[in-house]
């Protein structure tokens, strides 16, 4: 059997390790990652082995040359533009003539690989994938295979609520000639996106194999160490090269350890190296050949390549330095810093955790450097959430983070391009909107600035002024000391996905143009159009039906933006308003209002006003009272609001989340329209939205969900046209039972409960469009991973509210049982 070593990647996510070496060639025990790949191989008899390249292929040909030194013989095929994982398999041409299998150069793994391809010869098939199960499963290839193991399903880099299986895509096939006949040449082409979901379409069984032992594919610094802390460990069994002078110390050769020198186990010291006198290596170091610490140094998890230096009393800790990086004396470099080559690093300094700094480097003496040279460094987390980027004003969300997020989001959209930004009256938003306007100016962007508004007004404006994107910033829902910052496309949605990854793969980087100082973009300032927005609302109401009816209209605690802005626009609605209001001083968010919501009831009944209506500050959400003070919570607002998309306009279509209660398709089926099942997150029920709106529509089913401006004059125009008050069409609404609960879940086990939970209930009637939604006789669960917080959202809905609890209560039951039986 032949092999593939896939080795064309850059490795930009391992920058400033890989800024001049290709992925592959990245050291791991002082040995390219690639060679213990070929060292694998080879202790499988796998000597056949051809190596496909992209960046930098010289590097990889000049170390492993023909093969013959390391046991093997090596082949070439060098792609001249990326060809994606199958397109450069299928590049390998007449030298896949008999089964073979491809495998990562840039993974580290000890499995037996001879029991993977015994698994491909008995099952016959003409694929199979390696897989294994992993604790975060976001950024593999999630795989579910029945009990034959012929897989069912897989899913590329899934959102948490995609993730069905910590049962993980490792990039490892075997596979037969015949399915290179399918893949396209010199098109980009992969196996995972394009080329199994196509074998599976023919009727090829594709089969998945549940490897025993390691595997890490090492995307990132914190993999890159992790990987060695584990060999060290022990966890993956590697071929050290260098000898085990004593328990878990391994020394290469022509090594001087000066006496007083304090050596601890587990640490590798490559050849030619030298540990002066009272220097110490401490446990789980790796230093790469002829590499010097000098007199009094400590260096402890420290990964040092080749030729480095340590002077007297510096200190390493857990910081990873490339070839020839010097440390002169007295310096000191924290947890997750890596130096690149050839970087100087003068007495005394500091390198603080997680500065990353760039090859050819000189730190001067003294200095303390706390923020990345040249590039930046990733923070642990994905920085958008389920709805924008959300985290706590100057500590999380600092202009500097603003400012680089513009820059990248600038950068990508292209230089002339032009921008929408904004935000609502709250200082800090205010604050940070200049760092955005900023970072779009640098990256060559025409901004247009529309001051202080809400998050509605900014999507129109992007879509009518026919700009590229938008930006605005705003008080977080939840919590008044965090902030949310929102990225729109041109249609005025949410980003994509896509998008969105692309945003922090460019401010991970920096990956960012630095234009000239002539070119800086430039600021148009539109405060006008909010008046230009609320013209356009009117212009469409039908205002003479309302001047039928005067209404009474309590409306509760708005912030002085919306006060200004709703109270007159109510009056031209023919509403008689009357305006509570709390304490001025700090910002209040959805949720503080929420504790208020007894008194809107009482000044709605004390009033004897038709309807009492709260806002959040951004006009997103609307929270409607009726006569009878009875609050309309979210899911009979959905409710509401479907009514009215389908009497108002026949055969209409209404797109809701998964989460939604079943009494929409009742009132869809009544009045004959169509109800359209979306995932949970905003862009995903926005697009739904978008598309549903047909050009006769009178009701646009997008304003009443996300417009809270638009949909309060449109809820009135419905009641004053239908005659009907807003209490009597909640009346006509069949009753609903929800219930939800939240369950504390870890990060870590989260995919292998999703993957349990699938297995138990795959003989049941389940839906998967976001998360696991269970139907019963009764009613139905949802099993929802929250994509910020470790914590399952479970959802219930049945024919009583005891029902609904049950079965919310069924389901957390399990996600404990499971993480129990899981030993979490």
């Amino acid at each position: 059997m032949k092999a593939i070593i896939m080795a064309g990647g850059q490795g930009s996510r391992l920058r400033p390790l890989t800024c001049d070496r290709p992925k592959p060639m990245v050291p791991i025990m002082n040995r390219p990652m690639m060679e213990h790949i070929v060292s694998l191989l080879k202790s499988y008899d796998l000597k056949e082995i051809g190596v496909t390249l992209q960046y930098l292929p010289e590097q990889i040909e000049n170390y492993f040359g023909d093969g013959r030194e390391f046991g093997v013989n090596m082949r070439y095929f060098i792609e001249d533009s990326p060809l994606g994982t199958a397109g450069s398999v299928k590049n390998s041409g007449s030298f896949l003539d008999e089964t073979f299998i491809v495998i990562s150069g840039d993974a580290l793994t000890d499995f037996d690989l001879q029991k993977a391809i015994e698994f491909h010869r008995a099952k016959g098939g003409v694929a199979t994938l390696v897989l294994t199960s992993v604790e975060t499963p976001l950024e593999y290839g999630v795989v579910i295979a029945n009990e034959e193991g012929r897989i069912t399903q897989f899913l590329e880099k899934p959102s948490w609520g995609e993730v069905f299986s910590d049962t993980v895509n490792t990039g490892i096939y075997i596979l037969e000639p015949e399915v290179l006949q399918y893949v396209p040449e010199g098109a980009q082409f992969d196996f995972a996106k394009d080329l199994f979901p196509l074998l599976m379409q023919k009727g090829y069984p594709l089969y998945g194999y549940v490897a025993e032992g390691y595997w890490c594919d090492i995307g990132n610094i914190e993999q890159y160490h992790g990987a060695h802390l584990d060999i060290l460990k022990g966890t993956v069994k590697v071929n050290i090269q260098e000898r085990e002078q004593s328990p878990g110390v391994y020394v290469g050769e022509n090594v001087i350890i000066e006496p007083g020198a304090q050596i601890n186990a587990p640490a590798l010291i490559g050849s030619g190296s030298r540990i002066g006198r009272g220097a110490c290596v401490d446990s789980y170091t790796v230093l790469g050949p002829n590499t010097q610490v000098e007199a009094y140094a400590s260096v402890k998890r420290g990964l040092i390549w080749r030729n480095g230096y340590i002077g007297q009393r510096a200190q390493i800790r857990g910081a990873m330095l490339c070839n020839r990086v010097q440390v002169m004396r007295h310096s000191a470099l924290y947890e997750g810093s890596v130096v690149g080559d050839d970087t100087t690093i003068e007495e005394n300094s500091i390198i603080k955790p997680n500065v990353k700094i760039w090859p050819h480097k000189l730190v001067e003496s003294g200095s303390v450097v706390s923020e990345s040279l040249i590039w930046g460094a990733k923070p642990a987390k994905s920085l958008f959430g389920f709805d924008g980027i959300s985290g706590i004003v100057n500590v999380e969300i600092t202009p500097e983070l603003v400012a680089k997020l513009s820059v990248a989001y600038g950068s990508l959209l292209g230089e002339g391009s032009q921008v929408v930004v904004s935000s609502d009256d709250w200082k800090a938003s205010r604050m940070l909107k200049e760092a955005a306007v900023s970072g779009l100016l640098s990256a060559g962007i025409r901004v247009y600035d529309l001051g202080e508004t809400v998050t509605p007004i900014t999507r129109r404006a992007v879509k009518e002024l026919d700009v590229k994107g938008g930006i605005h910033l705003q008080l977080s829902r939840e919590d008044n000391t965090n902030t949310k910052i929102k990225f729109f496309d041109s249609e005025g949605l949410n980003l994509a996905k896509g998008w969105e990854r692309k945003i922090e793969q460019a401010y991970y980087r920096e990956d960012f143009k630095r234009i000239k100082g002539l070119e800086v973009g430039e600021t148009v300032k539109l405060t006008s159009f909010t008046e230009k927005y609320l013209q356009q609302l009117l212009d469409v109401l039908d205002l003479q039906v309302l001047k039928n009816t005067q209404r009474k209209v309590v409306l509760a605690y708005p912030t002085p933006w919306l006060y200004s802005l709703l109270v007159p626009f109510l009056q031209q609605l023919n509403c008689e308003v009357f305006t509570i209001s709390l304490p001025a001083g700090e910002p209040l968010t959805m949720s503080v209002l929420q504790n208020h919501f007894n008194e809107v009831a009482e000044a709605v009944t004390g009033n004897g006003a038709d309807l009492g209506v709260v806002m959040d500050a951004n006009a997103e959400n609307l929270v409607l009272f009726d006569s009878q003070g009875r609050y309309v919570d979210e899911d009979m607002f959905m409710a509401l609001s479907s009514l009215i998309i389908f009497k108002a306009n026949a055969g209409g279509t209404m797109a809701v989340p998964i989460t939604a209660p079943g009494v929409i398709e009742q009132l869809a089926k009544e009045h004959q329209g169509r109800v359209l099942r979306t995932k949970t997150e905003p862009r995903s029920l926005m697009e739904a939205l978008s598309d549903s709106k047909a050009e006769n529509m009178k009701y646009d089913p997008f304003t009443l969900s996300f417009d809270a401006i638009a949909s309060l004059g449109r809820i009135l125009e419905f009641m004053a046209s239908e005659d009907v008050s807003l209490a009597t069409l909640l009346d006509s609404i069949p009753p609903f039972f929800l219930h939800k609960q939240d369950v504390d879940c870890s990060w870590g086990v989260k995919g292998a409960v999703m993957r349990r939970l699938i297995e138990e209930t795959q003989n049941d009637d389940v839906e998967l469009v976001d998360g696991v939604k269970v139907r019963h006789p009764q009613g139905w669960a949802l099993v929802l991973p929250d994509s910020e917080r470790p914590v399952y959202r479970v959802y219930g809905e049945g024919y009583s509210t005891e029902t609904a609890e049950e079965l919310t209560d069924m389901y957390a039951e399990k996600i404990k049982k499971i993480q129990q039986e899981l030993g979490k």
